[in-house]
């Protein structure tokens, strides 16, 4: 085993084939072949199927690029500790998070300070945002709280209550709040299982014996706005998400006090990565600065 094999399948494995990794790390393909093919035929393991022109990975495959990810990940780090000393910081910083709301005064900040960072963002729901930040697929999180965890580092970035959200004329005109039992009588747009939003109204809606009716269930927020917006039920967002959209009223829930708590999340073992901590160190410094 080498270590240019190991990078080669590990080039493949993160960009899906031969073709673009190739393009990626500026080797033929050819030449990722012959790494792959060594590698496997030395251990005599299976780590590729190929069907046509795709390639997927075998169990043992999988199992093998999560071990070259933190391989490759401590790569990093050591770069990052031979250049301490340089004035720039730079590379891919990549976020997930719940709502672009929480996060975008501070980008705009955070990037104009560090110019030669690029910032790649995907939104998902907290359970699925921490999956793939274990998984290395993401430096950093951005969504509901969570339980407190070891191998997790938790920033609290601050809360606002839950609320209803409606189209504008599906509820009379003068209804400028709602209760949970007046939404138990409600069509309920749910979005999917992982939302932390609906996990928190539904763990209160049993506490007090009130049954919500989802009508729909849909994956993200922006789906779950538009199918509100469309009128077919009454969905749910933190008040910091409810932005401008003026098909949309927002109908704060007055008899209970659930509240969305925001928080950034990243993985305790890469708490030294460069990009990381920079971002984190730059948040921490905001969210102390007064107004």
């Amino acid at each position: 085993m080498s270590y240019s094999q190991l990078k080669a399948f590990h080039s493949v494995a993160l960009h899906g084939g031969f073709s673009r990794a190739s393009q990626k790390v500026f080797l033929t393909q050819p030449a990722l072949s012959e790494h792959v093919r060594r590698l496997e035929q030395d251990h005599d393991v299976l780590l590729f199927r190929r069907e046509k022109k795709r390639v997927f990975l075998t169990d043992e495959g999988a199992q093998l690029f999560e071990l070259t990810k933190h391989l490759f990940e401590v790569e990093h780090q050591i770069n990052d500790f031979l250049h301490e000393k340089r004035s720039v910081v730079e590379g891919v910083l990549r976020i997930i998070v719940d709502s672009a709301s929480h996060i975008s005064e501070v980008l705009g900040k955070f990037q104009a300070q560090y110019p030669d960072v690029f910032v790649s963002m995907r939104t998902a729901n907290t359970d699925d945002m921490i999956t793939e930040l274990r998984a290395y697929n993401a430096e950093l999180a951005i969504g509901g709280s969570i339980a407190t965890s070891a191998d997790l580092k938790q920033v609290t970035l601050g809360s606002t209550p839950i609320i209803a959200i409606a189209a504008r004329g599906y509820l009379p005109a003068d209804t400028k709040s709602i209760s949970l039992a007046e939404l138990a009588d409600l069509p309920i747009v749910f979005r999917e299982q992982g939302s932390k939003t609906r996990q928190l109204l539904e763990k209160e809606a049993k506490k007090r014996n009130i049954t919500l009716t989802p009508v729909m269930e849909v994956e993200g927020r922006e789906t779950m706005r538009d199918m509100v917006g469309s009128g077919a039920g009454i969905g749910f967002v933190s008040d910091a998400e409810f932005g401008n959209d003026d098909r949309l009223i927002r109908l704060p829930i007055n008899d209970t006090d659930l509240q969305m708590e925001e928080t950034l999340f990243y993985v305790a073992q890469r708490a030294d990565l460069r990009l990381i901590r920079t971002f984190v160190d730059f948040l921490q410094t905001e969210l102390a600065t007064p107004g």
